[in-house]
């Protein structure tokens, strides 16, 4: 249940926070043996996941299946009482989500390419892209990864025999169901709400419906909206990142929707070397502040490596979250060029970035 309830994406709040924190420590004496060999296959046979492990690295391999083929696969292995089934099964999860994972990869190169082409403009409300091939199952992600990128409404469709089919993501200051519901004559079927969607439509009507969203988007939102703002808890120097706070955040957890992990920020640091693209898709960045140099994961931002190679000082939004072998590690959310302003207070919202 506490997985199910993590890849549910279910405030961790009340009693559903109470689940996941037991149900966590559970999986130390783990008896089923599909849940055991997906454990073993993600990497913890010696040591039990954390909320966020879980949400990035085990829930996505079981909803895999379903993505990218059936999801009687993942069924199969909860139900087997053979190990050495779960185990084969297990693997064969792992690999269609690294299936998945490529698939994946291969739009979004698609669309910052697009985008390195003909730059994304202030005028801009929202944003469609659609492929040949795209793989459907991989689509709501993606326009994800381009709502964070551009901080306006998404929607990228696959293409297939003269349909279009795919998935919407929108920002807090957007209802992407009444958006679409204001063209629905254009749709075979669509549903969803405020802040995500999914539709399919004639390929031969996708060109009046990226007008009609962008033309509905600008008469909506202000350049406000579209400029991205994240809520910081504290802002930090490196010289306090330590055991002591990461142990004091641990009575806080597990983390998850409406109870995320607390996010802090350093002002004006220095990187201390170019950053490195890891697996294609990651940035590695070392940054260094006073005499403290630290280094930070940057998940899915390797496409704005270039854009960090030029910033001399920066601003950095981050997490503290355990690293693989037990101890704290740091996540960078966001980075910023640093432009001597001040960081100030929002009453109630921590500190915007």
């Amino acid at each position: 249940m506490a997985i199910a309830t993590i890849a549910d994406i279910v405030p961790l709040t009340g009693e559903n926070r109470i689940i996941v924190k037991h149900g966590l420590a559970g999986l130390s004496d783990v008896r089923n043996p599909g849940l055991r060999a997906l454990l073993a296959a993600a990497g913890f046979r010696d040591r039990v996941p954390d909320a966020g492990e879980v949400a990035f690295r085990i829930a996505p391999a079981i909803n895999a299946s379903g993505r990218m083929d059936s999801a009687g696969q993942a069924v199969r292995m909860f139900l087997t009482n053979d190990p050495e089934e779960a185990a084969v099964i297990a693997q064969e999860l792992f690999a269609m989500n690294q299936e998945r994972q490529t698939a994946e990869r291969a739009v979004v190169n698609a669309i910052f390419a697009q985008c390195a082409e003909t730059p994304v403009a202030d005028s801009d409300g929202a944003l469609v892209f659609w492929g040949e091939g795209w793989h459907r199952g991989v689509v709501g992600i993606v326009a994800s990864r381009v709502v964070n990128r551009f901080h306006r409404p998404a929607i990228v469709l696959g293409v297939e025999n003269g349909v279009a089919q795919g998935s919407g993501r929108s920002i807090e200051a957007f209802h992407l169901l009444e958006a679409l519901e204001s063209m629905r004559e254009l749709f075979t079927r669509f549903g969803g709400h405020a802040h995500a969607a999914g539709l399919t439509l004639p390929s031969a009507a996708l060109e009046v419906f990226r007008e009609r969203f962008r033309v509905y988007a600008a008469g909506r939102l202000t350049p406000e909206d579209m400029r991205p703002v994240v809520d910081i808890d504290a802002v930090v120097q490196l010289a306090e990142l330590g055991d002591a706070l990461w142990l004091a955040l641990q009575q806080i957890g597990p983390f998850g929707m409406d109870n995320r992990s607390p996010l802090f920020a350093v002002t004006a640091v220095k990187l201390v070397s170019p950053p490195q693209v890891w697996k294609e898709k990651h940035l590695k960045v070392v940054v260094k502040q006073g005499t403290r140099t630290v280094a930070m994961k940057a998940w899915n931002m390797a496409e704005r490596v270039h854009e960090l190679s030029e910033m001399e000082l920066l601003d950095v939004a981050f997490e503290i979250d355990r690293g693989w072998s037990g101890g704290w590690d740091l996540t960078a959310r966001e980075f910023r060029a640093h432009e001597g302003r001040a960081v100030s207070a929002n009453a109630g919202a921590g500190v915007g970035l």
